[in-house]
């Protein structure tokens, strides 16, 4: 027995390493390892070096309904919901494996990850509570988060219809400056990011079609 609450031990830390190292709250390693505060606490200044951040969690849906989180939200829990079924795995490992899977997938299109791992926790959570839904697009036939309840008919995502405001950011207005004095041939200090976030996002949508054309 002695020999087993060692091994369980030994896992636990493992993967409360493995959570830290990829941007995990305390309240997330709290929740999720049995772990004691303290030691959490002292494990996440050894990998940080720093203390953990203070504050509370997300505690709404509505930030996964804007326009960006959306669809990166969206991505993250179709991934999520093969890993789950399929898988074979606890919902904690299964929210990991998705999220690399999500940052791999980012990083393939020359994007930046815009879901944190305690978002994507949070949003498996607001799920697993039926608070959120996912609704089919009518137009490219993705699945989507959306509000638990909302109408599915007629339903039409992110992806197919932008909001006017789209890519219309300081970020974005910073990026086209970089890529006009990059024209002129002075090189840009930052990699080259497209202004026009609602033409780059339809690139990812036949991806996220094929991830949940079997359901769960």
């Amino acid at each position: 027995m002695a020999s087993k609450s060692v091994l369980l031990e030994v896992r636990e830390i493992t993967l409360a390493i493995e959570l830290i190292e990829l941007g995990a709250r305390l309240q997330l390693l709290e929740a999720e390892t049995s772990l004691s505060r303290d030691r959490l606490v002292k494990l996440y200044k050894e990998l940080k070096g720093v203390s953990p951040p203070k504050g509370m969690l997300p505690f709404s849906t509505d930030w996964f309904m804007t326009w960006q989180p959306n669809f990166h939200s969206s991505l993250f829990y179709n991934i999520y919901r093969f890993m789950a079924g399929h898988g074979g795995c606890r919902a904690i490992e299964s929210i990991v494996k998705s999220y690399r899977l999500y940052l791999e997938h980012v990083q393939l299109h020359d994007d930046e990850p815009v879901l944190s791992l305690t978002r994507a926790w949070t949003l498996v959570r607001f799920f697993d509570s039926g608070m959120l839904q996912i609704s089919a697009c009518r137009r490219c036939g993705g699945h989507f988060v959306a509000h638990a309840h909302d109408p599915q008919h007629g339903f039409v995502c992110g992806l197919c219809q932008p909001p006017s405001r789209a890519g219309k950011t300081k970020k974005a207005a910073q990026t086209r400056a970089e890529r006009q004095i990059a024209v002129a041939g002075v090189p840009a200090e930052v990699p080259q990011v497209t202004d026009a976030r609602a033409h780059e996002a339809r690139c990812p949508a036949p991806t996220l079609d094929t991830l949940v054309t079997a359901e769960v």
